[in-house]
C-alpha cells in the first residue's frame, strides 16, 4: 500500500503554519511540522538532496525504505512549495531546524543546480548526481523559490514583511493585508450585491 505526495503539496506546512498565526488551533501547527518533515525527507532522501516531483510512502515490511521514487517522478523543477514551508514555520516557530534544512536544499541547488556559465536548472533525475540538466528555468525559480530563501535566512527582511501585515499570494508576491473593508466588501455595499 503506497501514499503519494506531490512536491506541490509542500505549501501546505506554510499555510497552516500562517493559519496558526492568525487565531487558528494550535493543533494545525503540529499537523504542519510533521508535514514539513515528509516534505523535506523528499529532498533528504535523494542522493543529490533535490526533491523529486512525486514520492510514494509505504509501510510495507518488505520494503527497503519507506520512501520510493518512480523513474518518470525523479525529475526536479526547483519548485518553491518547500522553501516557502520552511519561510513560514521558520518565522512563526523561530525552530532553527527549518533553517538548517533550507540550507542544506540550497547547498544542493549549489552543487547540482547551478550550471557553469549563468543560472540554474533542475535535473532530470534528483536520484542520480551526474543527471542532465533540464533545458530550462522557470520564472519561479526566481519569483518564488530563491524569494523565500532569502527570507529564511534574512531576519531583517522577513520582519519588514511581518505576517500581521502582509500575505503572500500564490505567486510569493507581497501583499498588505487591510485593516479596513475589503475591496469585496467595498463594492458589495456600493451595489448591494457581488
Amino acid at each position: 500500500t503506497f501514499s503519494l505526495q506531490d512536491h506541490l503539496v509542500c505549501f501546505l506546512p506554510g499555510t497552516l503554519a500562517y493559519g496558526v498565526y492568525h487565531g487558528l488551533p494550535r493543533s494545525h501547527l503540529v499537523l504542519a511540522e510533521k508535514l514539513m518533515r515528509s516534505c523535506y525527507e523528499m529532498y533528504n532522501f535523494t542522493s543529490t538532496h533535490l526533491g523529486p516531483e512525486i514520492v510514494y510512502f509505504t509501510k510495507e515490511s518488505n520494503a527497503k525504505t519507506d520512501i520510493q521514487i518512480q523513474p518518470a517522478d525523479r525529475h526536479s523543477f526547483l519548485r518553491p512549495e518547500v522553501m516557502e514551508s520552511l519561510f513560514c514555520l521558520y518565522y512563526i516557530t523561530k525552530n532553527p531546524v527549518y533553517r538548517e534544512w533550507g540550507k542544506n536544499i540550497f547547498q544542493a541547488f549549489e552543487t547540482y543546480a547551478k550550471l557553469p556559465v549563468h543560472g540554474y536548472a533542475g535535473l532530470w533525475d534528483v536520484t542520480n548526481p551526474n543527471s542532465k540538466h533540464i533545458d530550462k528555468m522557470d520564472s519561479f525559480w526566481l519569483a518564488e523559490t530563491l524569494k523565500y530563501a532569502y527570507l529564511l535566512f534574512n531576519e531583517t527582511a522577513a520582519v519588514k514583511l511581518s505576517f500581521s501585515k502582509w500575505v503572500f499570494n500564490t505567486e510569493g508576491h507581497p501583499l498588505p493585508i487591510s485593516e479596513t473593508a475589503t475591496f469585496v466588501s467595498d463594492i458589495y455595499d456600493k451595489f448591494n450585491r457581488i
